[in-house]
């Protein structure tokens, strides 16, 4: 498997293979190209995403397209009440051969490429937590000893907004541990009919393959998945954007103004209660670098910041009991944030 330190793949190549990623994910993902977008910023900015939304709105499906079209090991974490930290981990196990014996580390699904940590609220606190080394240290320990994640690692947790009882939600130091907090919705009409139709592809060629139909029955052969080569190759790309310096203090008044918000308005003062730590400020930076690399530009502009803004702070504010009461989500808080700074 390809690592961080094979050749440099040439620009032209390196975009071709990230907008095939893209356009491989539209295929099995009808109607949710801010979803993908988002999934592949997280994977070019190498950082971790907590995926939000309502049941059947393709949350795992988005992940697993992308796992599945990208050269990578993939493992998925069903996370329930009685998983145990080990589950995710691993754990030292005593083996015994010719008389003696030996404890071996197993590796638990943690280690892999990519990783679905599906409905990650349904899980203990201990289990969330095992999780925080991984995914900020890059790294696990066990028994002492640590044991290094792929260079390729990504954390993709979902949550269900509803069905809260018997849930253990993310305390606020393990969310602003995610990258972004990526809001799923329903699809328009259009896309919905589309759904149903490609469901019904589905079904039918899976049907065939499996009554021993021939290859015209079934469809091409599936593509080869894209070399991890071409994911580090746009990272070196991406960090080689140009920020200037009126860009990065706009981004640090943005989130300066969540920790003041009396200073733009006396609503805004009532709402926020906490205000996004510097990492908030880190996001903004690597997402908005990579969102200009995505659409083409060797610089970012106010339109990549504002564009990723919603995903990057929505998850890193606390809103009071006062903004709860009157329904404000953070989105809103988020837009009339937006709104208010200057355009540098």
């Amino acid at each position: 498997m390809s690592t961080e330190a094979q050749p440099a793949t040439p620009q032209s190549d390196t975009r071709a293979a990230i907008e095939a990623l893209r356009g491989r994910m539209g295929e099995a993902i009808v109607g949710q190209r801010e979803v993908i977008e988002r999934l592949l910023i997280g994977l070019l900015a190498n950082g971790n995403l907590l995926v939000e939304g309502l049941p059947g709105l393709a949350k795992t499906r988005a992940i697993k397209a992308l796992a599945k079209n990208l050269e990578c090991d993939f493992s998925r974490i069903q996370f329930t009440p009685d998983l145990l930290p080990s589950d995710v981990t691993g754990t030292e196990v005593y083996y015994q051969a010719d008389g003696g014996g030996s404890f071996r580390f197993e590796a638990g699904p943690i280690f892999a490429n990519i990783v679905l940590a599906d409905e990650i609220n349904r899980a203990p606190a201990k289990v969330q937590a095992a999780l925080l080394e991984a995914m900020e240290e890059r790294q696990v320990t066990v028994a002492g000893k640590t044991h290094t994640m792929p260079p390729l690692f990504m954390v993709m947790a979902t949550q269900n907004p509803i069905e809260q009882e018997g849930t253990y939600p993310l305390p606020e130091a393990q969310m602003d541990r995610f990258l972004m907090h990526v809001m799923i919705t329903y699809p328009p009409v259009e896309d919905e009919v589309e759904v149903i139709r490609m469901v019904r592809r589905e079904e039918i060629a899976a049907g065939a393959q499996a009554d021993g139909a021939g290859a015209a029955a079934v469809g091409a052969p599936a593509a080869a998945p894209i070399a991890q080569s071409a994911v580090f190759a746009a990272r070196r790309e991406i960090g080689a954007i140009h920020v200037a310096e009126a860009m990065e203090r706009y981004m640090a008044d943005l989130v300066n103004a969540t920790r003041a918000p009396d200073a733009l308005g006396d609503d805004l003062g009532r709402w926020i209660e906490v205000g996004a730590s510097p990492r908030a400020s880190l996001a903004l930076d690597r997402c908005g670098r990579t969102h200009a690399w995505l659409a083409g530009r060797d610089y970012v502009d106010p339109e990549d910041v504002r564009a990723i803004a919603p995903d990057v702070l929505r998850h890193r504010l606390g809103l009071s009991y006062e903004a709860q009461g009157e329904g404000v989500t953070p989105d809103a808080v988020v837009a009339e944030i937006v709104r208010q700074v200057a355009l540098p």
